[in-house]
Order: C-alpha cells, then structure tokens, then sequence
C-alpha cells in the first residue's frame, strides 16, 4: 500500500491547506505546540489537537519560535533552516526548532512514498510554514519520497514565489478537491477549544493544486510561470473562489 504523510506546521494548518489528502494520510503530523509568549493558549491548543480524534495523528508539540512577523519580505532570504529572521534572539529559537523538528520527523517518514506539506513560500508568509517544508525537504534527500506542496499563496509571498518560481520547481501537478465536511468539522473543535489562528469567514475553494518535486534532481521539471494559484487573502469573503485565482 502506498504511505502517504501530511506534515502541517501548526493545528489547523492540516485542513487549510492540505485537507484533500488527509483521508489518505498515515499519519497526520502536527509539528508546532505551545504558541510563543502566550502559555494560556498551550493547554487549549493542545486539549483541541486531542479532541480532532484523527486516526494515527502525531502531535510533536514544538514550542514556537515566535518568528512569525520577523520577516523582510520585501527582501526574502531564504536559509538552511527556512527563511532570515530579523532578530538574533528569536533566529536562534527558529535555528534550533530546526534541529528538533528533523529529528522527530525521521522515523515518521521513513517507508513514506508521498509527503504533503506546505509550501516553499508557506503560503500567506509564515516562517515555520516555510521551515516545515525545508524540514520535510531535507528528509527527502535522505529517504527519497516525493513531495507535495499546494498552490495557496497571498501577496505578501509573491516576490519569493516569483524568486523561487523563475528556476524548475516541480515535477508533476493534479488538481485535487478540499475536504470540506472534514475542515468544517474540526474547524468547530478548534474554535470551540478557541485556538483556530484563522479567519471565521474562510472559505474552501473549489478546487486545489499540488505540485509533485520527485527525489533525485530536477531534470524535466517545470518553472511556476503561468501557474494559477489562489490568494487565501481573498477566500474569506467571497462566494466562489473565482476572484482568488492569479496568475503568476
């Protein structure tokens, strides 16, 4: 049977951006716990991540590095670790998460054939997106699955998709449908638990796309030009997803 993983940085970032393949997933990791500077919300978010009851769900629970709104995105550099973070303090808790977060993610992965996970440019902006997915990539070159990455985006992240987009970034894509019964049903756990991060208005899109980066170089793969991907920014109002789709 193919072993098929769903890697998201925080609770709830599992059915925003990669519900499609959660039924799928053996198992669903969650890799980020008590949120920094705020220890109330650690027990709730953790009492929430208990009450999904997903089957095989591993909760790592690493403290956040509290990088969230340290980035130079009108000059992204990206780094072995993720994304620059503008303060040495809060570069040094991002570095060391890192470390930690690898390590438990190597035997979760072993035997996988199929990582999902998020993007290069963590979708709206947020470095520990940015660092599971260098987490999850660095595994790959070790245990030589395939990953897959979603088309969400915001406007904030469009100079690093276009960045990272100009060379060959992937492999394969296919276009996939949200979860939506599975999102809205844990969407009411977290904010009953009142630890969802996100808007109260979001909504899924029709449709999705994920992108395939196979193991064992880039040869044959494609740039991001004229990729249509979907600003989450624009998912919170309107009533199709139609207005959320851009070209880059």
């Amino acid at each position: 049977m193919t072993r098929s993983v769903v890697v998201a940085a925080h609770p709830d970032d599992e059915i925003l951006w990669l519900s499609s393949a959660m039924a799928q997933a053996k198992p669903v990791v969650l890799c980020y716990g008590a949120p920094f500077g705020r220890p109330e919300k650690a027990e709730a978010r953790a009492k929430a991540v208990a009450a999904l009851k997903l089957p095989h769900l591993v909760n790592l629970a690493i403290p956040e590095s509290g990088s969230r709104l340290l980035v130079d995105w009108q000059n992204p550099v990206l780094t072995p670790t993720g994304i620059a973070i503008a303060s040495p303090e809060a570069q040094t808790r991002y570095d060391a998460n890192f470390t930690i977060l690898v390590e438990k993610l190597r035997p979760i992965l072993a035997g996988a054939v199929d990582v999902y996970t998020h993007n290069p440019w963590g979708e709206y902006g947020h470095p520990e997106h940015i660092q599971t997915y260098r987490a999850v990539e660095a595994l790959q070159k070790e245990q030589g699955f395939t990953i897959w990455f979603s088309n969400y985006m915001a406007p904030l992240t469009v100079p690093l998709i276009r960045a990272l987009g100009s060379t060959p970034l992937w492999a394969e894509k296919r276009v996939a449908v949200p979860d939506v019964r599975l999102a809205r049903r844990l969407r009411a756990i977290y904010l009953r638990h009142r630890v969802w991060t996100w808007s109260l208005w979001h909504r899924w899109p029709a449709t999705e796309t994920f992108y395939a980066q196979t193991p064992g170089g880039r040869e044959g793969w494609h740039s991001f030009e004229g990729e249509t991907l979907v600003d989450v920014t624009k998912l919170r109002w309107w009533q199709g997803d139609g207005a959320a789709r851009m070209i880059v």
